[in-house]
């Protein structure tokens, strides 16, 4: 991915099936906003996917991207 990356949007696209109103609200996956995992977690999963409930992004996502994901989880609020 670019280094001008839109995590919003890639949010929408891509997590948004399952973490819904944008990571705020559970969905088929987990609410994101407050959650308590720590950001070597995040990434951790973000890479290595959990079995039968996650896909890996590993191949998917930079380093930075996925700082950037982090960033994001980290930022959200009640709309």
């Amino acid at each position: 991915m670019t280094s001008e990356l839109d995590v919003k949007r890639l949010f929408a696209s891509t997590c948004g099936f399952c973490h819904s109103n944008g990571g705020r609200s559970a969905g088929k996956g987990p609410q994101l906003m407050g959650t308590t995992l720590t950001d070597a977690e995040i990434a951790s999963r973000i890479r290595k996917g959990k079995p039968g409930q996650m896909p890996a992004f590993a191949d998917a996502f930079s380093d930075d991207d996925i700082k950037a994901i982090i960033r994001y989880i980290r930022g959200l609020k009640e709309e």
